[in-house]
């Protein structure tokens, strides 16, 4: 009988494979937060290379993450790399 193995969607297929993402995160060795902020901050840069004001970026972020307030997205976004 053939094993059904579910694929799951890789959301940083920019920075690592399907297959490498699949094993960390089968081993719970993803930060699922720091994901969605990764994920938050490509979206911000994108929005605000087609000359989207800062404010309106984070509302349409905010459009995909309603549970983040404006002020969490915004700390998000413009938090320095430790």
């Amino acid at each position: 009988m053939k094993e059904v193995i579910a694929k799951i969607e890789n959301p940083i297929s920019d920075l690592i494979s399907d297959e490498i993402y699949e094993l960390l995160d089968s081993n719970g060795l993803i930060d699922q937060k720091a994901v969605r902020d990764y994920q938050i901050r490509k979206k911000f840069k994108l929005l605000r290379a087609s000359k989207i004001n800062a404010g309106d970026a984070i509302d349409t972020i905010r459009e995909t993450y309603q549970y983040l307030q404006f002020d969490t997205i915004r700390k998000i976004v413009y938090q320095i790399s430790k």
